[in-house]
């Protein structure tokens, strides 16, 4: 990896990092539900009119868009909203790094290594660990572990989302890659979780409260909330996710995916400077066990299952796969 590129990706490690503190603002102001309905739909009308539709089989580009859109955001966003502290919620996420791992075997055929093995358990240790300080060392007790388990969740969810992107790329027809097409399966996530968001939002934030945050949008407040959401989507999500792509495109998944695991470290950092979070010994302990544990998940690449014809990769196709494995976008 050149300079130029390792300064790129330092950079969507950044724009990422920070993307924690934009929702936090936001999230100060809107009800979950009707944020996550908002940051998708303002994504996703330009899509609509001015983005060409990936050619990926949509029974995957489905999977994807469920998994990665609706299910992350909606269990982040619900923990966050329910006293998940920011910082550690840019750390926990991560676990989608051990879930995309262990679900590749469950429905890929992939094959575990002895490192990628101790990587998970190392990751459930650390959040293990730091469930039990904030249960311990904080007021609300067992009640906090509450929100870090919907933020597995939000893990699990994004790891469904790899699977549906790793399956785009592997269930189509040889040399039917187009370029940017990885991009545009990005962008055209953003279609599918407007609606049940909003459906959501009418039934538990209650069916007048995103449009009475909307009248407040002049204030304090709603102005931060309208940065953070403005930052979500242009920086967060366009540019950190165009760029990743581009690197994914051009290096191996082992080179460029271990740079994710520098987000929590901004996040955990921005959250100290940004909102005061101070994380206990044990906590930073946890955090630390939880990325060792990733780092062995990512980099310990699993053994694939015997190469059958729809897995033989071909110009434009190799470059996807790549992508497929890691796409961290916690936007």
């Amino acid at each position: 990896m050149t300079t130029r590129d390792r300064g790129i990706a330092l950079t969507v490690v950044l724009l990422w990092g920070l993307n924690f503190i934009a929702i936090r603002y936001s999230l100060d102001h809107f009800p979950p539900f009707f944020l996550a309905s908002l940051r998708f739909a303002v994504m996703a009308v330009p899509v609509l009119l001015f983005v060409k539709f990936p050619r990926v089989p949509v029974r995957w580009f489905l999977l994807y868009a469920c998994g990665f859109g609706i299910a992350q955001f909606l269990f982040l966003f619900l923990a966050m909203h329910l006293g998940m502290p920011t910082g550690l919620a840019s750390l926990v996420l991560q676990t989608s790094a051990p879930f995309t791992v262990v679900l590749g075997v469950l429905f890929l055929g992939e094959r575990m290594t002895g490192r990628q093995v101790c990587g998970i358990l190392l990751a459930v240790i650390g959040i293990a660990i730091i469930g039990f300080a904030r249960a311990t060392e904080t007021d609300l007790g067992w009640g906090a572990v509450g929100p870090i388990a919907l933020t597995v969740l939000g893990g699990l969810g994004w790891a469904f989302g790899n699977i549906g992107n790793r399956l785009t790329a592997t269930h189509r027809e040889p040399g039917s890659a187009q370029p940017g097409d990885a991009l545009r399966l990005v962008l055209w996530m953003s279609v599918i979780p407007p609606l049940p968001f909003l459906a959501m939002s009418f039934v538990f934030d209650g069916p007048t409260a995103g449009f009475d945050a909307l009248t407040t949008i002049g204030s304090h407040s709603g102005l931060l909330a309208i940065a953070g959401l403005t930052y979500t989507v242009l920086l967060g999500t366009v540019a950190g996710s165009g760029l990743w792509a581009s690197l994914m495109s051009r290096h191996p998944a082992s080179r460029v995916a271990p740079m994710s695991l520098l987000v929590p470290v901004v996040g955990l950092t921005a959250a100290w400077l940004f909102f005061g979070e101070t994380p206990g010994i044990a906590e930073l302990l946890g955090a630390a066990v939880v990325i060792a544990g990733c780092a062995l998940g990512v980099m310990g690449t699993g053994r694939s299952p015997r190469p059958t014809a729809d897995r033989v990769a071909v110009s434009g196709v190799s470059g996807w796969r790549r992508h497929a494995l890691v796409s961290p976008d916690p936007s």
